[in-house]
């Protein structure tokens, strides 16, 4: 008989890579493979406590991150370090372990690509090799191309930002600011020159790669995808394209806040979500808070635990009284569930990956609110690429002001061209994940690939 290809998949320990990378083998595991899915204990602990049995069908182990129980792994540079020194090894072990005592043996490893030292792994044990990168092909496409801008003077050797300007790839790829390169969003010196020598051994390890694949779509950004060949769209993967629920949640999800949906008008409800990474400072958050009061429209924020620094009560004061009957604030929402709900009218997100392909699913314009990172770069593709969406902007002391919430939201919602814009593009986007579509043929074809090397 025939085994079934056992694949080790090895997510970045970070709930922006955990979710699609459990999206991804679910979908394998529905094509007839094996997966055994590595996290760090710690995240393994909070996905179990918030999954219920029927989304177990793959075997999810864990092993150390390197970290003591009491230790922050918030601290991301220690965090990571972490789990550089002490997860491989581990990992080594569980595979010799797994393909000693199992007579279905560990075929392929699909690690994150942040994770270069798995393929490097995998390249050594003679397993197959793929590389999933879970955010925009256009900020991996930015990695590429860190060398080149060394050599171009805009960065420095230990990743210091010389020039600040724009940097545009290919034509109708988004802009970035050199100021907001991946690395330059930490202040701690010690971590952007870590995440900065990462990007560096990443890009020789993902060489080791036979297929880097994607969570995007060959509409969404075209023209990466023709420039960067090796770089294969498979998405975007939610859950709802298997018409299932969210798996890899941190957090349990406030499924109540669906019944509050069902009593709103349609297309009326700003949703605000910012992921699992953003903390406010009191200021921010209470302009937003007056913002959205401001607005005189139903809204949904979530507010999860650690989002802001300080004070026990944050909010304005008699704000929770004033929004009672159109305000909802909950901990954390099962977002896919909630972006597709018919009284949704905009996204007011933070625009992580993860949350703009959810929301170019649903057809829903966006107001954008990046944090750090690649999230720039999305926010780009929004406003100046799709055209779905209006950014934020400052004031004189760097904060975005309640009215200027208020105002970008009467123009969102008075202009019907961004929610006509949107529902084109999630025509487009939805039917390459259908039968015949580019990410369906992409998707088949690395299955088969995969089933012709066990």
């Amino acid at each position: 008989m025939m085994t079934k290809p056992h694949i080790l998949a090895i997510p970045y320990p970070a709930q922006g890579h955990v979710i699609p990378t459990m999206e991804l083998c679910l979908c394998l595991v529905k094509h007839g493979c094996k997966v055994t899915f590595v996290n760090t204990e710690f995240n393994h602990n909070r996905i179990i406590k918030s999954m219920s049995e029927a989304d177990n069908v793959m075997n999810l182990v864990s092993v150390p991150d390197g970290l003591g129980v009491e230790e922050d792994r918030n601290d991301t540079k220690k965090l990571a370090e972490a789990v550089f020194k002490v997860v491989p090894g581990k990992v080594e072990a569980l595979i010799r372990k797994i393909n000693e005592s199992d007579e279905n043996r560990v075929s392929c490893v699909i690690a994150d690509e942040n994770l270069g030292w798995a393929l490097d792994l995998a390249k050594k044990l003679g397993l197959q090799r793929v590389a999933f990168w879970t955010a925009s092909a256009a900020s991996l496409a930015m990695m590429f191309n860190v060398p080149k801008l060394v050599d171009d003077g805009i960065v420095g050797n230990n990743g210091e930002i010389l020039k600040k300007q724009s940097i545009k790839l290919l034509p109708l790829m988004p802009d970035m600011n050199s100021t907001d390169l991946l690395w330059n969003c930490f202040s701690d010196p010690g971590l952007q020159r870590f995440v900065f020598d990462l990007a560096f051994k990443n890009n020789e390890s993902v060489k080791a790669a036979e297929w880097i694949i994607c969570n995007s779509s060959q509409v969404m950004e075209n023209e990466v995808f023709a420039a960067y060949p090796k770089l294969i769209p498979i998405g975007p993967l939610l859950a709802s394209n298997r018409l299932g629920k969210t798996s890899g949640h941190f957090w349990r999800e406030d499924t109540d806040c669906l019944k509050w949906l069902d009593q709103q008008p349609l297309n009326s409800v700003i949703y605000v979500a910012f992921g699992s990474h953003t903390i406010f400072d009191m200021a921010e958050f209470q302009e937003l808070a007056l913002g959205l009061e401001l607005t005189n429209r139903p809204f949904l924020w979530v507010v999860r635990q650690g989002f802001i620094e300080e004070a026990a009560n944050p909010y304005p004061e008699g704000f929770i009284d004033r929004i009672r009957n159109r305000g909802r604030l909950v901990e954390w929402a099962p977002q896919q569930k909630v972006l597709a709900h018919p009284s949704l009218g905009c996204f007011l997100s933070h625009c992580g990956w993860n949350s703009t392909i959810e929301g170019v699913c649903n057809g829903l314009p966006f107001l954008c609110w990046p944090y750090f990172a690649d999230q720039f770069f999305d926010k780009s593709y929004i406003c100046d690429v799709w055209k779905t969406g209006l950014g934020f902007d400052r004031n004189e002391n760097g904060i975005i002001g309640r009215q200027e919430i208020k105002n970008k939201v009467e123009q969102l919602f008075g202009d019907e061209n961004f929610k006509a814009r949107a529902v084109d593009l999630q025509a487009e986007v939805l039917s390459s994940v259908k039968r015949g579509g580019s990410s369906y043929q992409n998707f088949s074809s690395f299955v088969n690939w995969i089933k012709a090397k066990n």
